[in-house]
């Protein structure tokens, strides 16, 4: 086993239902799944025994990844006890034909992915269940009206959205209380504070962040691209294609000649930045490798002052990223409303 970070990750509560959670999470999505062929079953659980044992124990999986294998890996991952020592959260919602992506948020849909997933994991219970993109079409108290049975079955725990709009969540928390929204934050992702983090703190919604090393991007800057393997979905999207990526890339110089003065690496920096936004916040970076995960950890020693942060922000401003988050395939919060709960009635 290779060595462990000395630094000691702490817990924080996410959301005001009581889950507890390490104050940064395992992103488990690119050891199945979109970030090149799956990688090595034996390695990945080996990876997150050592992020168990590091104090990390927040993991995020979903169905989708795969689809499907992520969770079948994790379900093995967390036996013989690790079970008992980690958090689990995955999602339901997204389904693959031909290739294209279908979003489902109906009843029935929302009761079957959770029984598939339990059974995948081999788990009497989920601890965070999340819709992973927002089905436009059903409304979002439908949605929430079958999850909140499972919470009262006893086959979830907590309710998270991932994704979706400020009057979503809102409307979404009146029927059961959301715990977490997932969404993506990081010194080249900024369009989620002006509404959405705004919303979840004022509703007492804790904040899971994806992609918080810009998918990569302040880990090695423009070069990432050069290193993607066949099939890396990063290869497709706005933000890393060339005629962007040129322009994209001052972002990572500047970011590196910070992090060289603060004694740390470009991604710990970036990472550091999205830890000092507050203690309702969760980072969940994704590895396939323990040293990353170890550099990962290291970034809750670095202390940023109010001037770091300000000079970060002033960096990562508005202008400095070209291309969009995602491709038009890709849903956000953005076009994530679903219809009044009356239509659906008459409906029905």
């Amino acid at each position: 086993m290779e060595g462990e970070s000395s630094v000691k990750v702490p817990r924080i509560k996410l959301g005001s239902q009581g889950l507890e959670v390490s104050a940064q999470g395992l992103g488990c999505m690119g050891m199945s799944a979109f970030y090149g062929p799956p990688k090595p079953k034996t390695e990945m659980i080996q990876l997150i025994h050592h992020a168990i044992n590091a104090g990390i124990t927040f993991f995020d999986s979903s169905d989708a990844y795969g689809p499907f294998t992520n969770e079948i890996l994790l379900g093995k991952a967390l036996k013989d006890g690790m079970r008992e020592k980690a958090g689990l959260a995955t999602k339901f919602g997204l389904r693959f034909s031909n290739g294209q992506m279908g979003i489902h948020g109906d009843p029935a849909y929302v009761r079957a992915a959770c029984e598939a997933s339990l059974k995948r994991l081999d788990f009497d219970c989920i601890d965070l269940y999340y819709q992973h993109r927002v089905d436009t079409s059903v409304p979002i108290e439908v949605t929430m009206g079958e999850l909140k049975k499972l919470v009262e079955e006893g086959k979830i725990k907590y309710i998270g959205l991932s994704e979706a709009s400020a009057s979503t969540i809102r409307r979404a928390h009146a029927v059961h209380p959301i715990t977490a929204v997932q969404l993506e934050w990081s010194l080249w992702s900024r369009d989620s504070e002006a509404e959405i983090i705004p919303t979840c703190r004022e509703l007492g919604i804790g904040i899971v962040v994806y992609s918080p090393l810009g998918q990569g991007f302040f880990s090695s800057g423009a070069k990432l691209v050069e290193t993607l393997p066949e099939g890396d979905f990063r290869k497709s999207q706005p933000r890393f294609q060339p005629e962007n990526l040129k322009h994209n890339k001052n972002l990572f110089e500047r970011v590196n000649d910070m992090a060289n003065k603060k004694g740390c690496t470009p991604s710990q920096l970036a990472l550091a930045w999205v830890h000092h936004q507050g203690s309702d916040v969760c980072p969940i970076p994704g590895t396939t490798k323990i040293e990353n995960l170890n550099e990962n950890i290291e970034a809750l020693s670095v202390k940023l002052t109010k001037e770091d942060m300000a000079e970060l922000e002033s960096i990562a401003s508005a202008d400095a990223v070209k291309g969009d988050r995602y491709g038009s395939e890709v849903p956000t919060w953005k076009n994530a409303d679903t219809p009044p709960l009356s239509t659906w009635t008459a409906a029905a």
